[in-house]
């Protein structure tokens, strides 16, 4: 991204005008931002809930599915992401790091979204205790061990309190080391899958007592993509509702720049958190149908086949999940069915 228009979007993001202009989606995940991780470090506790500002691309995500008391069903999004925005010139209120989070529900085929931007100080992240938190949305542990976490936001007539307690941690890739391409793009990449979760929710004015399980995504990276690609199709799918049953599956393709699937990778995942990484090669995403939002093609349902099961259909719940923010991707719960059933979230971004 040429500076001149970082710099504007920075500025005028942070004197708070209303609307600040869209980021050139694109440019921003080619551009090397900060230092590439490194294979041989390793994941590090508790210092790795924090923030790696030696990097330029980090986030803090949620995602969710609830059901209420009532038997109605919902999603929820919540993430705090860091990204280096230098200035082309010294300045002592300005530390190179922007920080934006973003925080989304969804109910039946209604999906609304949210989101706020900061410099350091409106937005703070810890280790440990573990905080991340811009303003008033904010995810916590609720003792001097990380888990559990308490996660809140509130805009409006939406809002979510919720605990979530009780997930192993999975490390992807190679002991948490994630290669994203062919030319060795890579990322650090721990998640908690199972979390148990309880508290509240409320749309569109109306309360309701929830219960789930949240997928938590720690990502830190200095680069995500090469040029020639165009960005991702993400899938986190839990089955079981039983915590001692719970098994999951990650899901990460690349697409190329006419938007076939580059490069993949995935994760099986047991109850105990323990892992088999999947291999490109072994990976086949197809998409089967697509939906026309905003005159952009998205896909809504695909077949996944997998070495020594039968072939995996996801589909999405949501149609519409677009999070129509500064920078638009989808966001929304999805439905797995043959060799492996359950539910989860998908992510579909550059589309």
């Amino acid at each position: 991204m040429k500076s001149a228009y970082v710099l504007l979007f920075t500025l005028l993001t942070l004197l708070g005008c209303e609307r600040a202009p869209q980021p050139q989606e694109k440019q921003l995940l080619h551009t090397m931002r900060g230092k590439p991780v490194d294979a041989k470090r390793g994941v590090k506790f508790p210092e790795d809930h924090g923030a790696h500002l030696p990097q330029g691309i980090e986030w803090w995500y949620i995602t969710a599915t609830l059901t209420a008391e009532t038997g109605e069903t919902f999603g929820a999004q919540w993430t705090l992401f860091r990204t280096q925005v230098p200035l082309p010139f010294e300045s002592t209120w300005w530390d190179d790091q922007l920080y934006f989070a973003h925080f989304a529900l969804q109910h039946e085929q209604k999906h609304v979204a949210f989101e706020r931007y900061a410099r350091a100080g409106q937005a703070q992240i810890t280790a440990q205790p573990f905080a991340a938190f811009l303003d008033d949305w904010s995810l916590k542990s609720t003792a001097h061990s990380f888990l559990p976490l308490q996660m809140k936001a509130k805009q409006g007539d939406f809002a979510i309190d919720v605990s979530l307690a009780n997930s192993p941690l999975t490390l992807h890739g190679d002991n948490g080391y994630s290669q994203k391409t062919q030319s060795g793009h890579a990322s650090y990449y721990f998640s908690y899958p199972f979390l148990e979760t309880a508290g509240t929710l409320t749309f569109a004015g109306k309360e309701y007592k929830v219960t789930g399980n949240a997928w938590y995504d720690r990502e830190w990276s200095a680069s995500l993509i090469d040029k020639n690609q165009m960005g991702w199709d993400w899938f986190s799918l839990v089955s079981g509702t039983d915590k001692s049953q719970k098994t999951g599956l990650m899901l990460f393709c690349i697409r190329d720049s006419q938007q076939n699937y580059d490069y993949c990778s995935g994760t099986h995942i047991d109850e105990k958190g323990q892992t088999q990484q999947i291999h490109k090669q072994d990976i086949q995403l197809e998409k089967l149908e697509h939906i026309s939002i905003d005159n952009k093609r998205y896909p809504n349902k695909w077949r996944v086949t997998l070495p020594n099961i039968e072939p995996i259909l996801i589909e999405t719940l949501t149609k519409d999940s677009v999070n129509k923010l500064s920078i638009q991707y989808w966001e929304g719960r999805v439905k797995a069915s043959g060799g492996f059933k359950g539910v989860g979230y998908a992510e579909l971004f550059g589309y």
